[in-house]
């Protein structure tokens, strides 16, 4: 195992929100988690992937495809 497991605290702050985001990521099963014993951990990978599914990319409209500027 290389993947580092994070506590929910720094889940949030790799994430730039309060614990209670990671917490609510865990509650509806949108993130990957690890139970150790009554203890949550998330695994580093989890978060990046996350992060990775909901990242929106820019439209790109012709005008700013092609370098023209309005």
């Amino acid at each position: 195992m290389t993947d580092r497991l994070l506590t929910v605290e720094q889940a949030a702050q790799l994430l730039g929100t309060t614990a209670r985001f990671p917490r609510r990521l865990i509650a509806e099963r949108r993130i990957v988690f690890v139970k150790v014993g009554r203890h949550v951990r998330i695994p580093e990978s989890a978060l990046t992937d996350f992060v990775a599914a909901n990242t929106v990319q820019p439209i790109v409209t012709r005008r700013q495809h092609l370098g023209v500027v309005a």
